[in-house]
């Protein structure tokens, strides 16, 4: 027995290797399948995209056209500033719940950064995404920006990027399964389908939110809250991300909202659910910021005076994206500004340290 002891190599805990678990073998398996097929889902996707920019084009060029510049000049005319304040202060709203969603996933990660950094990479992340569209990566080069010199690696602002877009979608996903249950006749007399096929798409959402509490609460339960390499949520957190998702959401709404001309006849929620659908489109199309394709499914939704709903469109992509696209590039370029700054304090301090020893 010692000699076969003697025989057998020394095991080293560094090299030894540990079995994948199944939830591992699985994310791969999909992962290769992904990039097998890559080629073709490409193709679908971008054939996906050019259908919804076609069509949502073609609908916008022809309102466009039979648009009275008179009227369109008197619809803006007939913009109080009281809804104008109003749209100013839901869009900041809007914008201070954005900054929860990093809060959130630097949480979840267990990365602690001030918040002052917290809300300067996330308000500029989005108003940079929101006009240039392509979130993913705009959004996450605008982080990995700001978080990079305070530490956080590639793959964690990765991290931080995807979970702060789930907390998005759950959001999104709230408000569009609720007003399609809730409002199911209203939202009929936009998209003409019957209110029982509202109500099951309705259902079909909350549904799918409901599978997806369940599903991360058995992998946390189970300790394998892990998806693609990606650490999701567990279900108490989840549930904050969708309450700050839908306070974002109807928020952004309601900058719209507001904006519209009195007598739209609207109700908020279905708004609500209107205009989280012309998102989701916007965001399929890949266009920047949904240009074209959100003007067109709201012109087409929301009635009435072509005129008087683009001159409230046109001020909604003034207040809620162009002007805080100008703030944050202006705030990104005084932070860089102050961090070189800075940088080169320090260096002048630790030269001038040598100089005396």
């Amino acid at each position: 027995m010692r000699d076969e002891n003697k025989e057998r190599p020394p095991v080293d805990a560094e090299t030894r290797q540990i079995p994948p678990t199944k939830a591992a073998v699985r994310s791969a398996r999909i992962a290769a399948l992904v990039r097998k097929n890559r080629v073709l889902l490409h193709r679908l996707a971008l054939a996906a995209s050019l259908l919804i920019v076609s069509i949502s084009l073609l609908f916008f060029v022809r309102t466009i056209i039979k648009v009275d510049p008179r009227q369109l000049q008197a619809a803006f005319a007939a913009t109080g500033f009281d809804q104008i304040a109003l749209a100013f202060a839901l869009s900041a709203l809007s914008y201070l719940a954005l900054t929860g969603y990093d809060g959130l996933a630097l949480r979840h990660l267990k990365i602690k950064v001030p918040y002052k950094l917290t809300a300067l990479a996330s308000f500029a992340s989005y108003a940079v995404s929101f006009t240039l569209g392509f979130p993913l990566i705009t959004g996450g080069a605008v982080r990995y920006w700001i978080y990079g010199p305070a530490g956080l690696s590639a793959g964690k602002v990765a991290s931080l990027t995807a979970i702060a877009g789930i907390t998005f979608w759950l959001g999104m996903g709230l408000i569009v399964g609720v007003g399609f249950l809730s409002e199911a006749e209203a939202i009929g007399e936009i998209n003409h389908f019957h209110s029982l096929a509202n109500q099951l798409i309705g259902l079909g959402v909350v549904g799918a939110l409901v599978a997806y509490f369940v599903w991360v609460g058995l992998r946390r339960w189970r300790a394998r809250p892990v998806a693609f390499d990606l650490a999701l949520p567990g279900p108490m957190l989840s549930l904050g991300q969708m309450i700050l998702g839908v306070v974002d959401v109807c928020s952004a709404a309601g900058v719209l909202y507001v904006l519209l001309p009195h007598g739209h006849g609207l109700a908020f929620l279905t708004f609500c659910a209107l205009y989280s659908f012309a998102c989701m489109l916007g965001i399929a199309s890949n266009a920047p910021g949904g240009l074209g394709v959100f003007e067109a499914t709201m012109l087409k939704g929301v009635g009435g005076s072509s005129e008087a709903v683009l001159a409230s469109l046109l001020l909604f992509r003034a207040i809620y994206y162009l002007i805080p696209f100008i703030l944050a590039m202006a705030l990104l370029g005084a932070h860089e500004a102050a961090r070189r700054w800075r940088s080169l304090r320090e260096a002048m301090e630790a030269s001038g340290d040598l100089g005396e020893g």
